[in-house]
């Protein structure tokens, strides 16, 4: 005896409602494990002898219109005292965050060039005298070769850092840019041009924005170095006794050796009259913290406009990550 037809559809539609549950299960569960396809790609290059990892939007090569005459936006990403052009995709997970944050279109498609601004603050005849010396520290120990090559493990931490605030990486970032912006398909005026970095990086933010006034509208400084360093040569020896200037008297006038260390303090207050979006990040326990808050103070009694941004911990990347996204989130948004 067959079944009545009214229960013959009840029968098929629990089946159906079955079906459709597993389906709507089963695409739950294949979301969860998915791995999304990256938005950009990065590449290795080498502009002016300084290398460098590039960041670039999806399908750069096919988005390049000569004609159009604008490209896309950049921002000058710079590492830390001893650190290379890689430390920002391996330590600090650029590639992650900016294909996070451009799936979700929080931030602007942007160039982001990376370089190595250690090698790129030491003159190209010392510079090529450095790399093709032996990878032996200063105490005789050999080393083994990494990527990014970590040359500044040949110099004692003095030379290092007499390098780094020697200035001359401020004085030919211009060149260097210039370089840069001819090579790839990019927007050369400043509402489209950032800069940014972590701790010695930062300090060279710091003076490049101010040595090239009117260049960058965007700038973060992330657990910045802030004054600079005098020394008689390149090789470490000081003029005073610590070797760094005290926090306070930012407007006294030292006599620093390099050009874009001097006159630094009226540079600053002529870039604030501008004002470009000028973003400070740091942790309450960084050892740099009190210098910051020094700086802080003369930016103020200058009447300076920044953004300042407080975290727990230090000196450490979980900081700098949070800072980058941060900052990545306020660059190319104003309009003027």
């Amino acid at each position: 005896m067959g079944l009545p037809r009214m229960q013959f559809r009840d029968v098929n539609d629990k089946k159906m409602k079955r079906f459709f549950l597993l389906a709507i299960l089963a695409g739950f569960v294949l979301s969860c494990y998915a791995v999304p396809q990256p938005v950009g790609t990065t590449v290795r290059d080498t502009i002016l002898d300084v290398p460098c990892v590039i960041y670039l939007p999806h399908n750069y090569a096919e988005r390049i219109d000569r004609t159009a005459r604008r490209g896309f936006p950049v921002l000058y990403l710079q590492h830390g005292m001893f650190g290379c052009e890689d430390d920002w995709t391996t330590s600090g997970r650029l590639v992650f965050w900016m294909d996070s944050l451009l799936r979700e279109e929080m931030i602007e498609e942007m160039i982001v060039v990376m370089p190595d601004n250690f090698l790129g603050s030491i003159p190209p005849a010392e510079r090529k005298k450095l790399m093709d010396a032996p990878n032996v520290d200063p105490s005789g120990k050999p080393f083994p070769t990494e990527r990014g090559q970590r040359h500044w493990k040949k110099l004692t931490r003095d030379q290092e850092q007499a390098y780094e605030m020697s200035g001359y990486w401020e004085e030919h970032f211009g060149e260097f840019m210039t370089a840069v912006e001819r090579k790839y398909f990019i927007d050369t005026r400043a509402k489209h041009r950032a800069i940014a970095g972590l701790s010695m990086g930062g300090f060279h933010t710091c003076h490049i924005s101010h040595y090239l006034v009117s260049s960058f509208d965007y700038i973060g400084l992330f657990s910045p170095v802030i004054l600079p360093r005098e020394t008689t040569d390149l090789v470490g020896k000081k003029k005073n006794a610590n070797g760094i200037y005290k926090t306070e008297g930012f407007d006294e006038q030292l006599p620093y050796s390099s050009p874009a260390y001097s006159n630094w303090m009226e540079d600053l207050r002529y870039l604030g009259q501008m004002p470009p979006l000028y973003w400070i990040g740091i942790g309450r326990e960084d050892f740099l913290y009190e210098q910051l808050q020094d700086y802080r103070k003369w930016l103020e009694a200058n009447n300076f406009e920044y953004v300042y941004y407080e975290s727990d911990g230090g000196h450490n990347w979980q900081n700098w990550q949070d800072y980058l996204c941060r900052f990545l989130k306020c660059c190319f948004t104003r309009i003027w």
